[in-house]
């Protein structure tokens, strides 16, 4: 296997990110539109907002994968974070999106004190959702009818981490 590097997204790898979330199963497995503009990206990553952390992994050199992770702000939920994640289609299955997740899961226990992590996922993503359980993640609920995708509603689990020592 080639080895996956885990660093902060930088403003040259705009192209990249964008290039993953073109992918259908990118795009279908998240909330994103489908022909993401490389403009939409550059904005968004450019001014990360305070408590937003964007990290990507490279295979080769080349972004692969993509994870956000947003610390909440309001004072009462400062101990929560939640994130979103892409992999490159052809990457797919590569242990590409587990490398990203924990190295975000490090970053939010171990570096901003964060105990517990959420998350939504399509009931239907049932990879993405095994990786997630792999990682210590529990279905907490589910959404009927979450979000709108390819013609039709989808249902999502909620689904969260607590660090290990939380209440």
């Amino acid at each position: 296997m080639q080895e996956i590097t885990i660093r902060h997204s930088e403003e040259s790898d705009v192209e990249a990110i964008q290039q993953i979330y073109v992918g259908f199963n990118a795009y279908s497995g998240t909330l994103q539109l489908p022909f993401p503009s490389f403009e939409k990206w550059k904005k968004r990553l450019s001014d990360l907002p305070q408590g937003h952390h964007s990290l990507v992994a490279e295979v080769d050199e080349m972004v692969v994968g993509q994870i956000g992770l947003e610390v909440m702000r309001n004072p009462r939920r400062k101990h929560v974070a939640t994130f979103g994640m892409g992999v490159n289609d052809a990457y797919r299955g590569r242990g590409v999106g587990s490398k990203l997740l924990s190295s975000a899961i490090d970053l939010a226990e171990n570096w901003l004190n964060i105990s517990r992590i959420e998350m939504t996922v399509y009931v239907d993503n049932e990879s993405a959702i095994a990786l997630y359980k792999k990682h210590g993640f529990g279905i907490e609920g589910e959404s009927a009818a979450y979000a709108f995708r390819n013609g039709r509603y989808v249902n999502a689990y909620h689904m969260a981490k607590m660090r290990p020592e939380s209440p």
